[in-house]
Formats: structure tokens, C-alpha cells, sequence
């Protein structure tokens, strides 16, 4: 199978980086996008701001891959996710050149000739990666190993506090929306209610909070799952990334001017259209009236179908690689950040075939770009037979500043590992970070 590809599925900020290392390695390589164009998932977001640097969002082979071409690394700055594609993964692509097949969908991946069932003779037999492109044509690609760097952007978490849609959802999705908003400028005086405790969150209710201000009439509330506010806003002065510290602190600040209405411990059950908009039922029974939108924005979870004829070893709480799960697991994870992981916590039951990026954290919220780049760096070091570096860990990624996980869910009061004096007000670095 020497002769055959690598395949990496997904041509965001990973799987280019996957394939960076790779070429780098003089491996053969073919990264398949479902989009049109490089980062297609990053340019839906394109109008947030990243709380992470430059510095923190360029990978070290990407960077060598591109410097010969004249691009500089840009040295300082917290870019948008549309200035992140345009001043760094849109000329990686470029590069990366006809390796990349852009508009083609992955629909599964197995092993040739053998479905899940069949042990006969499996390690001996290329990967095959089913494939259908923008006219419809389906097609079959071998691998001799397969990277799954295709995310979660896809697959947005519902408003439903038991994890499906709550009831009525489907029927009023006009007025439910899983995405940051870019302009919120025609739901001025309309009541606008976010659902979620993370960045995505976080960022819709600062924008929305700015419409407030600047337009009478206009109403937010932000609901909280969570029966406390004391793991929401993020880490202060203890987390080591200054924009995401300064995020949470513009939250805050909001809530205590009363410019937004902070509710905890509302859990959505029910939708029902009414003549003066959505009612919003909890599960405890309160009910919030006149809602005009809702933007849920409750995290996202990583899209299994394609994998349904491989043998993977995932964690069934998170569906993240069992590997890594104790480690970032929300209900447990507390005081300090996330190590790095690589080949060795991300391996799979099939030989050859690993899940990297925020796919490989499953429905955790704490993955970042420097994570994922560790990752692939280890990956593509391991697939060239390079097991020395595979094993090396060459990142400390920043403190949060965070302590506690999800065991005070239903506590009013909250708790924290840290200082007393220190407000925690948890943080939740998602797809933007």
C-alpha cells in the first residue's frame, strides 16, 4: 500500500496542516474539501474575531511551506476568521495546489472489499474513501491511511436541553438560528434570546448587546443552563489569553449594566408560535414570551455516518477519541489547560486511520488551533515512520484560567479550585478559538 495516498478529509486549518507536514515528509497526499474553496467552514464565521494571535494560528510546517513564496508570517494581531483564511490558509491551499479536491464529499470510509464485521485479512487492505462530487458523481479513492480533520462545524448542537430539538423546534426554525449573527441590524426592537454558555455565545450577546444600546426597544436575554453564572465568563486575569480574558470581562459588564438579562438554569423543552412571537418553555416550566429570534448556540458534535464502517474507538459521553477523553472531559476537567495530545492518545483500532482537529474532541468545548496543529504534527510524523517525533510533545498551551467542570450544574451558588477573590466565570473555547 506504500504507493498509495494519504487522504485527509477537510481542507480547514488542520487538514491543510496535515498536509503541509506531509509534503513536507515527501508523502503523497490528497485532502478532500466539501467546499469550493479552502476553509469553507472558517469563511461561514468570517465576521468573528479570533481570541487567539497570529502567532497562536499558523502551523510551523505551514510556515515553511509558504515562505518561499514570499508570504510572512503575521507577527501580532487578533485576526477575523475571514482574515485568518485570506492572510494565511487561503495561500497554504494555493500551495498545496491540485492536492486538494475541493467540492467532494466524503460519504464514508472503510476497508477494501471489508465491511465492519469482516476480520479477514483487514490490516492488509487499503483504506477506500466514498466520495460524491457537486454534479453528483460518486467516485472511490484508496488511501493507504486516512486523517479525518473534517470538524464539527456541521453539526450544531439543538436549543433542546435533552441534547435532540426540543419540541417545536423543527417547526419554528424561521425563527431559530445555530450561527453567530454578522448584522443584527433588523432585529432592532424585536426581544432576542441566546442560548449557550461558551464563545459562540458570548460573541452574540456583545453583538446584540451594541443593537441594544443603540436601538430603543430592543430587548437580549442570554440563557443559561447552568444553575449559576460561576463558570461562564471566563478565567480574568488567570487566563493566559488576553483577548479570550477580555471577552468574557465585556460580558459581564453587559449583564451588570442591565443592557442584557442574564437567566440561569433554563433548560429548553418547547417551542410554541405565538401572534406575539416564540414562547420559550423550560423544563422547570418557566416561560419567556414574545421572542422574535433565538440564536441557540450550544456547541456543536462531530458527525459519525462516514466512519459507520470502521472500527473506532471513541468515548461514548464526549464521542471524542477515547484516547484524549479524560482529559477533556467538561464534567471533570478543572484547574489548568489541556495538555497537548498526538499520534500515541489518538490512535484507532484501524491502523492508519485517525481523527484530528476539534472532530477528535468530540462535544468537548475546549479545543484550540494550537491544539490541532500539535496533533497533526505528530500524526503525519507517525505515518512517515518518524515515531521519535511523533511522541515528542512540542507545545504547553495556555492556561484558561478556569476551574470546575460540570459538576455544579444544578447549583445556584457554584464552585471553583481557586482563590475565593477571583471571579470564575468558566470559558468555553470553541471553533473560533
Amino acid at each position: 500500500m506504500s504507493e498509495l495516498p494519504v487522504v485527509v478529509i477537510g481542507a480547514g486549518p488542520q487538514g491543510l496542516a496535515a498536509a503541509a507536514h506531509l509534503v513536507e515528509r515527501a508523502e503523497d497526499v490528497v485532502v478532500v474539501e466539501r467546499g469550493r474553496g479552502p476553509a469553507a467552514a472558517v469563511s461561514e464565521w468570517g465576521h468573528v474575531r479570533l481570541f487567539s494571535s497570529w502567532p497562536e494560528l499558523t502551523d510551523a510546517a505551514a510556515r515553511r511551506v509558504l515562505e518561499p513564496t514570499g508570504w510572512t508570517a503575521p507577527a501580532a494581531g487578533y485576526p477575523t476568521g475571514a482574515e485568518w483564511v485570506s492572510g494565511y490558509l487561503a495561500p497554504l491551499a494555493e500551495v498545496l495546489g491540485e492536492r486538494i479536491r475541493y467540492a467532494t464529499t466524503v460519504t464514508g470510509v472503510a476497508r477494501q472489499g471489508r465491511d465492519k464485521v469482516v476480520d479477514g485479512g483487514r490490516r492488509s487492505q487499503p483504506f477506500v474513501v466514498h466520495t460524491v462530487d457537486a454534479d453528483g458523481r460518486e467516485s472511490r479513492l484508496l488511501a493507504r491511511a486516512v486523517i479525518d480533520a473534517s470538524g464539527t462545524w456541521g453539526l450544531p448542537n439543538p436549543a433542546g436541553a435533552d441534547g435532540f430539538p426540543a419540541l417545536g423546534e423543527a417547526a419554528a426554525a424561521g425563527a431559530i438560528s445555530y450561527r453567530i449573527p454578522a448584522d443584527v441590524s433588523e432585529l432592532a426592537g424585536s426581544h432576542v434570546v441566546v442560548v449557550g454558555a461558551g464563545h459562540s455565545a458570548t460573541h452574540a450577546v456583545l453583538r446584540l448587546s451594541e443593537l441594544a444600546r443603540r436601538a430603543p426597544g430592543t430587548r437580549v436575554t442570554w440563557m443559561l443552563r447552568r444553575g449559576s453564572a460561576a463558570n461562564v465568563f471566563g478565567g480574568g486575569a488567570g487566563d493566559e489569553l488576553p483577548e479570550r480574558a477580555a471577552l468574557g470581562s465585556r460580558a459581564r459588564k453587559v449583564i451588570d449594566d442591565g443592557v442584557v438579562d442574564l437567566v440561569t438554569g433554563f433548560r429548553v423543552a418547547e417551542f410554541r408560535q405565538e401572534a406575539d412571537g416564540l414562547t420559550v418553555i423550560a423544563e422547570d416550566g418557566r416561560v419567556v414570551r414574545g421572542v422574535g429570534r433565538m440564536f441557540a448556540l450550544t456547541g456543536f458534535r462531530p458527525d459519525l455516518q462516514m466512519l459507520r464502517e470502521l472500527r473506532t474507538d471513541l468515548d461514548p459521553t464526549l464521542e471524542a477519541v477515547a484516547g484524549i477523553a479524560s482529559e477533556i472531559d467538561p464534567n471533570i476537567h478543572s484547574c489548568g489547560s489541556v495538555g497537548a495530545t498526538g499520534a500515541r492518545e489518538l490512535v484507532q483500532p484501524e491502523r492508519g486511520f485517525f481523527i484530528v482537529g476539534a472532530k477528535s474532541y468530540g462535544r468537548a468545548p475546549t479545543f484550540l488551533a494550537l491544539t490541532g496543529f500539535e496533533q497533526v504534527r505528530s500524526v503525519a510524523a507517525h505515518l512517515a515512520g518518524d515515531h521519535e517525533a511523533a511522541d515528542r510533545r512540542e507545545l504547553r498551551l495556555p492556561d484558561t484560567g478556569v476551574c470546575g467542570g460540570s459538576g455544579d450544574f444544578d447549583d445556584s451558588a457554584g464552585s471553583c479550585c481557586a482563590a475565593p477573590s477571583t471571579l470564575q466565570i468558566g470559558a468555553r473555547p470553541v471553533v473560533v478559538g
